[in-house]
């Protein structure tokens, strides 16, 4: 029996004008939502909160964050059999995104760039449609 290795990330669901906020790090070929792995010590908010505040420069309370859905999927760039379970949250920022630290480029996303994402932002996707969110 093979062991499945799982990343935990958490991440930030921002909509506006039905579109949903993604971000490509300058690594990468697929976009994602803003977030990432949790640090020692540090709750899924927590994490969220911080790397929004890295990623697109944006404050985010943690204690503000309310949990959206946790998806799990395929995880992006990483060996075969690799899984991302992924936290998501919504809440409230003040301010405009703009792209930071690793991030290349943001996008506002609908259901109608699905290709251009990670798996498990694809799925994401499919979340904010069934919520009536994005188009």
């Amino acid at each position: 029996m093979t062991v499945t290795d799982v990343v935990v990330a958490a991440a930030w669901v921002h909509v506006r004008e039905r579109r949903v906020l993604t971000v490509r790090a300058d690594d990468s070929d697929a976009f994602y939502l803003p977030g990432g792995k949790p640090e020692p010590g540090e709750t899924d908010a927590e994490a969220a909160a911080r790397e929004v505040a890295e990623e697109v420069g944006l404050v985010v309370d943690p204690a503000a964050l309310e949990p959206f859905v946790t998806i799990d999927a395929p995880a992006h760039n990483r060996p075969p059999g690799t899984r991302v379970r992924l936290v998501c949250f919504t809440g409230p920022a003040a301010g405009t995104p703009a792209a930071a630290a690793e991030i290349a480029e943001l996008g506002w996303f609908t259901s109608a760039d699905r290709p251009r994402c990670a798996p498990a932002i694809r799925l994401l996707l499919d979340e904010l449609v069934k919520a009536g969110l994005i188009d």
